[in-house]
């Protein structure tokens, strides 16, 4: 019988029991069982009270009868059936806020490396070639819109604090202000995009968002501008991106998520010049469990002292 029971998991590709390595850290006063299989998982759930996990389905959660609180591992939990869990009354949290400075220093340095064009010095380098070029000027001075204002976004812009730019944000409620210096709603987003050298790419997809970035918010870009997408893949139109790029519309685009997803090899994003993609890999950091594990233990001790109604962090209603 254990307290808290970690499922067999994995995320960005670091295994489960460093998980439960960093949850016995912080809640020593409690046991951890680390269900390194299926059958592990089907008998170590019926006594837990806490289940940590990417997903836990239907199968577990009916088998978990003591269940208080599934923490959930990922920020995304769309695949849960909140449904199922409200009716049992179990707490939900997510890892909302655990990618914020790895993601926003993949952001910043795709800002840099396009402003300073260092991959074209990494290029002259692999060829031995000691022959001087110019970078597209500073990030100084820049505008940089932030679409979506949560934990990354907000990251972002805290990090761009030192770099002498004007910040813009978009949020679905404005009226909250946020910590650039302009906040726009969605239906002000064509507003925000005027003269912006940076559109950065943080939201989550939902119908809003799904398209958003598209011919219209592309054509309304200064031809200078650069793309950063670490949001999802369907919140820009690929084919219209594909189009900007071509045409030199747009400086560039840096792509850690795109539609479809994964990108096949022949698609023609991989031969542009100034698209930059890489493979979804913004969101790993070797202290993403770390951070889980923080979230955990300050639940732990909220849901103690105040029970099922707990206001708990990253809480998923």
């Amino acid at each position: 019988m254990a307290d808290i029971v970690v499922l067999n998991h994995t995320a960005h590709g670091i295994p489960a029991e460093e998980c439960a390595a960093a949850i016995r850290e912080r809640v020593d006063d409690r046991t951890v069982a680390l269900a390194e299989s299926a059958r592990a998982e089907r008998e170590l759930v019926s006594d837990a009270e806490i289940i940590v996990g990417g997903d836990l389905e239907s199968d577990l959660l009916d088998r978990a009868e003591k269940l208080r609180l599934f923490a959930c591992t990922s920020a995304g939990t769309d695949r849960l059936d909140m449904d199922a869990f409200r009716e049992r009354g179990v707490a939900v949290t997510n890892a909302s806020g655990v990618h914020g400075p790895n993601i926003a220093e993949h952001v910043l340095g795709w800002m840099l490396t396009i402003t300073r064009r260092l991959d074209e010095g990494l290029r002259r380098d692999e060829r031995g070639e000691w022959r001087h070029f110019q970078a597209f000027g500073e990030l100084q001075g820049s505008r940089v819109c932030v679409v979506g204002l949560g934990a990354i976004g907000s990251a972002v812009v805290e990090r761009l604090s030192g770099f002498g730019v004007e910040t813009v944000g978009v949020r679905y409620t404005p009226e909250k202000g946020g910590p650039t210096d302009e906040v726009y709603g969605f239906d002000e987003f064509a507003d925000a995009l005027v003269g912006t050298d940076f559109l950065v790419l943080a939201c989550p997809l939902t119908e809003t968002t799904r398209g958003l970035v598209d011919a219209d918010a592309l054509a309304a870009l200064p031809p200078n501008a650069v793309v950063i997408n670490i949001a999802r893949g369907p919140v820009v139109e690929t084919d219209a991106l594909v189009t900007a790029l071509r045409k030199s519309d747009l400086r560039a685009a840096a792509l850690d998520v795109t539609d479809p997803e994964p990108l096949p090899a022949d698609h023609p994003l991989w031969s542009l010049g100034n698209a930059y993609v890489t493979a979804h890999v913004s969101g790993y950091t070797p202290h993403y469990f770390e951070r889980v594990a923080d979230i955990l233990a300050a639940n732990l001790d909220r849901l103690d002292e105040e029970g099922g109604d707990a206001d708990l962090e990253n809480r998923v209603d």
